[in-house]
């Protein structure tokens, strides 16, 4: 009588097995657990810690160098940006602007050689960028001169995107309209600016309407990124400051830069993995473009 009432348990069991092996093996298939295993191969967490410390050692103080040689309402732009996007108040803001606002002994203090070597420490974070998007669309890295051409390049680009977002704010004012119409022009220059440093770091090899679908989602990522930053980042400086000192704020620093790291890695990784999707999907992320290298681009694509 016990071994006929217990009987029904293996065959239930089994059910519950069987069904829990369905849906792991249908998550496997996913957008989101692709997105993953594709962020677990190239090491995603200790990869955006590496490029923020690049991004804070070598690219903050590029940004201070160049900026102290452009006129000052460029310089004044640049300085918006970075000030809304790290979401600085306070005290901390008024240390940021006297950096940039001394812009006179930067400039006695900076030698032509200064110059170029400030430029060429910051190669080691377009080199850094570059690599993660190699390694994300596991692509084998070019010829080093002209990655370093193409990594001057953004450079370039970034600040020059830094100080039309900018100077757009100052110029649109304040108001429910110029606000919604510098949101949208936002969204569009963060996509485009995204879309370009995939292009660039990838060599122009990868089409450049295939890697729209990662600059609208790495744009979209970073721009909310940096709108949380303003309710948590003054506070994460304050108590920062006040545990460690001025190397608080650096700490603080490269705590955004590592959640911002991440968005872009994230960023590729969906890119990547919506672009290769089958279906519907697929040809809308490609823009229509069956084929995502371009003509003269190598073939080949190298497992990690």
């Amino acid at each position: 009588m016990a071994s006929s009432a217990n009987s029904p348990q293996p065959t239930t069991t089994n059910s519950f097995l069987s069904r829990g092996q369905r849906l792991y093996e249908r998550l496997q298939q996913g957008f989101a657990f692709t997105v993953w295993n594709r962020l677990l191969d190239v090491e995603f967490f200790d990869r955006s810690i590496a490029l923020a410390g690049k991004a804070f050692v070598s690219f903050f103080p590029l940004i201070i160098v160049v900026t102290a040689f452009l006129p000052t309402h460029l310089r004044n732009a640049v300085l918006s940006t970075m000030v809304h996007r790290l979401g600085i108040t306070g005290p901390s803001q008024a240390s940021v602007s006297d950096a940039f606002a001394n812009s006179s002994q930067v400039r006695s203090a900076t030698s032509i050689l200064g110059l170029l070597l400030t430029i060429i420490y910051a190669s080691s974070f377009t080199t850094a960028l570059r690599r993660m998007y190699v390694r994300v669309w596991r692509r084998r890295s070019g010829r080093a001169v002209r990655a370093y051409l193409y990594g001057s390049m953004w450079v370039a680009g970034c600040i020059a995107y830094m100080a039309l977002v900018g100077g757009l704010r100052t110029w649109l004012g304040n108001g429910v309209i110029p606000i919604s119409i510098f949101v949208v022009l936002s969204v569009l220059g963060s996509a485009l600016f995204w879309t370009m440093t995939a292009w660039l770091c990838l060599e122009r090899e990868v089409k450049f309407t295939v890697l729209v679908a990662t600059g609208t989602i790495t744009g979209a990522l970073t721009l909310a990124y940096a709108f949380t930053a303003q309710f948590w980042m003054p506070s994460q400086i304050t108590s920062n400051e006040l545990q460690f000192g001025f190397f608080g704020i650096a700490l603080s620093f490269v705590t955004w830069l590592s959640g911002i790291s991440i968005c872009l890695l994230i960023g590729a990784a969906a890119g990547v993995v919506v672009v290769e999707a089958d279906g519907l999907l697929g040809r809308i992320a490609r823009l229509g473009t069956e084929h995502v290298l371009t003509p003269t681009a190598q073939p080949f694509r190298v497992e990690i």
